[in-house]
């Protein structure tokens, strides 16, 4: 079997030295539903995570007010409005 090339191999982070942000605002009931999964998620793998509200940050309010909610994994967009929960661990874990 050929190898592939290092150029285009992913390279493997553990899921402890990720990082996931939930962007949403209070009142929002896929928010809650995205916290939800990315707290279940994120305590089964160890991996650190925070909430920003869009009402309080005026960028990500101009960013996201129609996405939300967004799940952002080590600062770049992994999905919005519905959070797969095997998707989010298959992005962690890299399986």
């Amino acid at each position: 079997m050929a190898r592939m090339s290092p150029f285009f191999r992913r390279k493997a982070v553990p899921p402890r030295e990720r990082s996931v942000t939930l962007v949403g605002k209070p009142g929002c009931h896929l928010c809650d539903d995205a916290r939800t999964v990315v707290e279940q998620v994120c305590a089964e793998l160890g991996v650190p995570w925070e909430e920003k509200d869009i009402t309080r940050d005026p960028r990500l309010h101009e960013e996201y007010w129609e996405q939300i909610p967004v799940v952002l994994v080590d600062g770049e967009q992994h999905t919005f409005w519905r959070v797969d929960e095997g998707r989010l661990r298959k992005e962690l874990t890299g399986n």
